[in-house]
């Protein structure tokens, strides 16, 4: 329907409009309460971290990090996220500052334009520059042998294809696009439908997972979820996202048991997903 080929757009100009940060700027959120544990943070993925964040804002990609980076007491891995059409990272600040306060360092290609991947390989760059230079905050902080890649719509194909790249660990396509080719990625992916998705249909994600039989591959339809669900509060997606992103980017065990083994969180959890299939390489 028009209204909703509209309305990300819209919902990305509005919320630049009111947006704090500027072109260059680095503006401080707050992450869990003061005095939260770690531990206790990790436990419940959908939660805060433990990490107050911040965000700096640049030509060609958005950072969404740990606000206290320069004094951290250890390597940060990496997510680089891929926008919808026609949509800024801003429009997903939400889930993006959720990762941060986790523990990861988010590099957002700005584009709304994202399929072919090229700006969220910039952002690795970038952050392969800043963790070199003495003078950046980043110095010796980012943990370039740990890097995701994930996007939403167009952004979710971009992660496909920027998932070729040798540096990428794994992928977490939310409601890909059709263009891109799975068949490229030798790395494990968590491919992510909504139920109620009118604009790519399920079908086109189970595509991808049928596609993925040469890799560990787990596909998730979250229940009563449409194609605008992740927009802003990130709701359901929150917690599986940073689960997945911590199993594959940080070896947390406890976060890995949700997707693998006899065990399987997400398999049992029938009032949050609607359909969960894993491949012959995903079951084990």
């Amino acid at each position: 329907m028009l209204w909703r080929k509209l309305l990300v757009p819209l919902t990305s100009l509005l919320l630049l409009l009111t947006a704090s940060a500027g072109a260059g700027a680095a503006a401080a959120s707050t992450g869990s309460p003061a005095g939260a544990s770690a531990e206790a943070a990790a436990a419940d993925y959908g939660a805060p971290g433990p990490y107050a964040t911040a965000v700096e804002v640049g030509m060609v990609t958005t950072l969404y990090y740990p606000r206290d980076i320069a004094t951290s007491d250890r390597r940060h891995p990496v997510i680089v996220w891929g926008n919808g059409t026609f949509a800024f990272p801003v429009v997903y600040r939400d889930l993006l500052l959720h990762w941060a306060s986790q523990g990861f360092i988010v590099a957002a290609a700005n584009t709304p334009q994202s399929n072919l991947g090229i700006s969220m390989r910039a952002g690795i760059d970038l952050l392969t520059r800043r963790n070199a230079d003495p003078g950046s905050p980043f110095h010796d902080r980012v943990d370039l042998e740990h890097i995701g890649a994930s996007g939403h719509s167009q952004g979710g194909a971009a992660a496909i294809v920027v998932g070729a790249d040798p540096r990428i660990d794994t992928i977490l396509p939310i409601q890909p696009g059709p263009l891109a080719d799975i068949d490229d990625v030798h790395v494990p992916a968590l491919l992510l439908a909504g139920q109620k998705d009118s604009i790519v249909f399920p079908f086109m994600v189970k595509a991808f997972y049928n596609d993925a039989d040469h890799i560990p591959a787990i596909y998730g339809e979250l229940r009563g979820a449409d194609h605008l669900t992740v927009v802003g509060d990130p709701g359901p997606f929150a917690a599986p996202t940073t689960a997945w992103f911590k199993a594959h980017l940080m070896g947390d065990q406890t976060a890995r048991a949700q997707f693998f083994g006899a065990g399987c969180g997400i398999c049992t959890d029938s009032d949050t997903w609607s359909d969960v299939r894993r491949n012959g390489l995903a079951n084990r």
